[in-house]
């Protein structure tokens, strides 16, 4: 995986998947994306998954207004908030999945939390996805 930043947007994963969200219209591929970092919860979770959910979180979290730093890495994850803000309802059903991706991302079972371990940087990815579910519970 390539990866440039410790927020949730820094990786291809995440940019493959902001890409394919802007072909969508409905909260649908959110939800998908969830439930599949939800699936198997005795199983590691993989780190593309769980890059994918950070990211599906961030469009729960922008479309509730408490979206995180906007940049390049963001726009098109923005671009489609932006389009859909004003229409777009967050059901509490996927509020509570995304906190309970987040728990599973974090988790001793979670291979993206393994790689960020092993790197120089887990503590500021760390804090970034914290900061991330505050955004998401607040």
């Amino acid at each position: 995986m390539g990866t440039w930043a410790v927020d949730a947007f820094g990786n291809d994963y995440a940019q493959d998947w902001a890409e394919d969200l802007a072909q969508t219209s409905s909260l649908e591929a959110v939800e998908n994306t969830l439930d599949v970092a939800l699936e198997h919860p005795g199983e590691v979770l993989e780190a593309p998954f769980a890059a994918e959910a950070l990211v599906a979180v961030e469009v729960l979290a922008r479309l509730q207004g408490k979206g995180g730093e906007r940049g390049e890495d963001s726009a098109a994850v923005d671009e489609w908030v932006d389009a859909r803000k004003a229409k777009a309802r967050v059901r509490a059903d996927l509020a509570d999945k995304a906190g309970r991706a987040i728990e599973r991302i974090l988790s001793d079972r979670s291979e993206l939390r393994e790689l960020w371990a092993d790197s120089e940087h887990y503590a500021d990815w760390r804090a970034s996805v914290e900061a991330l579910r505050a955004r998401i519970s607040a």
